[in-house]
């Protein structure tokens, strides 16, 4: 506990700072403030490694280190290399060698050098963060720092202990890096939730086949043969909804999907004997396939839940209600007539901009058209 309060006290916040010059003039002298993470053209590994290399050629002692270290973690993504381990052992190895190590118990209990080990292990929680995997060349370095009783290395230890633990947890896969294109990254969210029924197909449209659509963008839907049974089983009188944007997070890409809720089947309540084989009744067939062709009064499906049936899931390149529009006539020409004699609600909220993934294409309007549309 006392460590960790000697932690927050001594971590000091990211610095911009990283050379002094004294610029000379006649009545006085001043400093300027050079920053070479900024004065970079180009912002990409090789520019960032060397601005690290000009640091460590700069002064033998490294004077500043810390201050360095820090100021550098707060620009790695700018430079697109918050995921490179690579970039974070060129930072470790900035640090002195042999000079933090303790010499005694006493030294090590309270924390020797407690600035220079407490960035350091600011630099492995970022690692953390970024779910950048440490190896043994890592643990050799902070071994000839800090020494064996060091708390990075114990850090290190921590995360080679439980990383590898959560790395592949998750039962739904993600690529290393998620594709760029924005069809693609739908899929795969569309894919995660739609997971629960191995039924489902995923299949991906595009709204000009929709002669009344407005917007011209893709959408992503996905719906089982279950859901569709659901669907036509659906009372004409009463409106299905189409509810969100709701969210779902691939790791730092955010998708935003939306539900089509239809009324819930009446549970019956059966006060039968179920021991009773006075009279049993012809099983039923497997929906879809073989003996009946409807699903069982009986609520037993994933789609079912307490708020309603789900019978359609999607997601779209505007989330605009124009390509909501169309999915519903999508789903209309592939298997569901029924959407043709059923209304649909559209309870849509605003997303935030920076959590969508959008293709939007605005229509372009001269000021002329704009103050005739005002009249």
């Amino acid at each position: 506990m006392a460590n960790k309060i000697l932690g927050q006290f001594l971590r000091s916040r990211p610095s911009m700072m990283m050379f002094k010059r004294w610029e000379s003039s006649e009545p006085e002298k001043r400093v300027t403030i050079h920053d070479p993470f900024y004065s970079q053209p180009q912002k990409n590994k090789e520019t960032y490694l060397e601005v690290v290399k000009m640091f460590e050629g700069r002064d033998n002692r490294r004077r500043g280190h810390v201050e360095f270290i820090y100021a550098a973690l707060a620009r790695m993504k700018e430079f697109g290399v918050q995921k490179d381990l690579e970039v974070y052992k060129a930072l470790i190895d900035v640090l002195p060698k042999g000079k933090f190590i303790p010499k005694n118990i006493f030294q090590a209990e309270f924390m020797h050098y407690p600035k220079q080990q407490q960035c350091a292990v600011d630099l492995l929680e970022q690692m953390e963060d970024n779910k950048v995997m440490p190896d043994t060349e890592m643990e050799q370095m902070l071994l000839n720092i800090f020494g064996a009783r060091g708390i990075p290395l114990r850090k290190f230890w921590r995360m080679m202990y439980w990383m590898p633990k959560f790395r592949n947890l998750s039962p739904w896969y993600l690529p290393e890096q998620l594709p760029n294109d924005t069809t693609e990254l739908a899929k795969l969210a569309i894919q995660r939730i739609t997971s629960v029924d191995p039924d489902t197909k995923v299949e991906v449209w595009q709204t000009e086949e929709i002669e009344a659509s407005l917007d011209k963008t893709w959408v992503v839907s996905a719906q089982s043969e279950t859901q569709k049974i659901l669907l036509a089983d659906q009372p004409t009188d009463d409106p299905l909804v189409v509810k969100g944007p709701f969210n779902i997070y691939l790791r730092e890409q955010v998708v935003n999907y939306f539900l089509l809720i239809g009324k819930i089947r009446p549970e019956i309540k059966d006060n039968t004997d179920p021991d009773d084989v006075s009279k049993i009744e012809k099983p039923l067939g497997i929906p879809g396939l073989i003996g009946s062709t409807t699903l069982p009064a009986l609520r037993q499906t994933v789609h079912e839940q307490d708020d309603g049936t789900i019978v359609s899931v999607c997601a779209t390149g505007t989330s605009s209600r124009d390509s909501l529009l169309s999915w519903i006539r999508l789903l209309e020409k592939n298997g569901n007539p029924l959407l043709s004699s059923i209304p649909v609600i559209f309870t849509l909220t605003a997303p935030p901009s920076e959590m969508a993934i959008q293709e939007t294409q605005p229509a372009i309007k001269d000021n002329k058209e704009k103050e005739e549309s005002k009249i």
